[in-house]
């Protein structure tokens, strides 16, 4: 599983990492919790509440995003984007 995280104001992209985890390391929705906590520590960003919103974007794209009023303290970007291939 490969989890591409962005951090994007405006149309600005502020910063991109990439997260892998091998597709044998326990359930698909334990490797996608991992991944999610591994690319906000690549980008040093709390993880987001995760809405229902999120689930249903998830679930149709295989990609959701996250408003800045999902994280508990104040952030620098507007939106954090994650997708998985």
């Amino acid at each position: 599983m490969r989890t591409i995280g962005k951090l994007i104001k405006g149309t600005t992209i502020l910063a991109e990492q990439v997260y892998e985890i091998g597709d044998d390391e326990g359930s698909y929705q334990d490797r996608l919790e991992k991944s999610l906590v591994g690319v906000c520590d690549l980008l040093k960003i709390e993880v987001p509440l995760w809405l229902s919103k999120n689930t249903r974007e998830y679930v149709k794209f295989r990609r959701t995003s996250f408003n800045a009023d999902q994280f508990f303290n104040p952030v620098i970007f507007e939106r954090f984007e994650i997708k998985v291939e």
